[in-house]
């Protein structure tokens, strides 16, 4: 198989180094050509001619880049999340859509935890007047022993986090109209009732049409002025505009974000650069526990497909016509 893989070189040599001799292996292996991420135009022109193509997050693949790729076989995202990719239109052309196991989830929640204790302890903010060659100002902090952490969305990660919470004396607070939480120290209630509780307001749910905007000025107006949002979710669930302004009016104390709606689902540069943001590159399930068995994930399932099988965490399998007549003819 001719494999194309879009990741520019940083991120190929950050996180994905582990497949490249793997992936070679297996067939011949495309490199993305420029040293940034593919427009559409620039993708379709890279990758004619490929039987799969390895897509990073930070590359979406349109309705037009199936249409105009015939020989696609396989679209393989060494990630969990394919909503940047059309897969109507992979379906409609027969290609297969594949996606990456959820390793993610201890890293993600961590990272959440790292975000909580920094603004708990004013940590950025005192580094940065130390690099500036500034005295920092000796603030109060605040312990996260009997403090109130509101999780919205009882997932893989609000679920491992509130472990982590709970073990550590919190009173941790949940919200999720789909799930029913039966967990020692967990207390699910309302909407409403976590925001006006929480000192530590945790967005965590899944990004959907529902949760669009999510964290909106009424649910804004309903935290306290002492407490602390951290989103390491997704952009999508919080209205950027009236977060600015809750934040700038001083309507809670601190914020702390690992995702926004900039590219790569980072954070929003005019939130990320006002005083006080402590904010991260999405950086939630960057580590090497994490980022390595997703990497591995399109060697697995090239292998796979080269054995006759439909790989694993295929995503729309009984549309996936064209490897299936990949196998007929040989």
């Amino acid at each position: 198989m001719k494999i194309f893989v879009t990741h520019n070189p940083k991120d190929r040599e950050m996180y994905f180094h582990w497949a490249m001799e793997p992936l070679r292996g297996l067939g011949e292996v495309v490199l993305n050509p420029t040293d940034r991420n593919l427009t559409t135009p620039e993708l379709i022109e890279a990758a004619a001619g490929c039987d799969v193509i390895v897509v990073h997050r930070a590359t979406p693949f349109p309705a037009a880049a199936f249409d105009s790729l015939p020989g696609l076989i396989a679209l393989l995202r060494p990630q969990l999340d394919v909503r940047t990719i059309d897969v109507e239109a992979a379906s409609r052309n027969g290609v297969l859509v594949a996606n990456a196991p959820a390793t993610f989830v201890p890293s993600t929640a961590e990272m959440v935890l790292a975000l909580m204790l920094d603004l708990a302890r004013n940590v950025s903010v005192s580094t940065m007047a130390y690099h500036e060659g500034r005295e920092p100002e000796t603030r109060l902090g605040v312990q996260l022993r009997d403090s109130t952490a509101g999780i919205i969305g009882y997932g893989a990660i609000g679920e491992y986090l509130a472990g982590i919470l709970v073990a550590m004396g919190m009173r941790v607070l949940v919200n999720d109209p789909y799930k029913t939480v039966d967990a020692p120290g967990v207390e699910q209630t309302g909407f409403d009732a976590l925001l006006k509780e929480s000192d530590f307001v945790l967005p965590l749910a899944a990004a959907t049409e529902e949760t669009e905007k999510l964290i909106d000025a009424r649910a804004l107006s309903l935290m306290k002025p002492t407490a602390f949002l951290v989103n390491c979710s997704r952009g999508d669930l919080v209205d950027e505009e009236a977060l600015e302004e809750a934040f700038q009016a001083g309507r809670f104390a601190a914020l702390a974000m690992d995702v926004g709606r900039a590219q790569d689902q980072r954070p929003s540069p005019h939130l990320a650069t006002l005083p006080g943001v402590v904010a991260t590159p999405h950086l939630g399930g960057l580590t090497i526990q994490a980022a390595r068995p997703q990497t591995m994930s399109p060697v697995e399932q090239v292998q796979a497909m080269l054995q006759g099988r439909m790989p694993p965490r295929a995503v729309n399998p009984k549309e996936a016509s064209r490897l299936k007549a990949n196998w007929e003819g040989r």
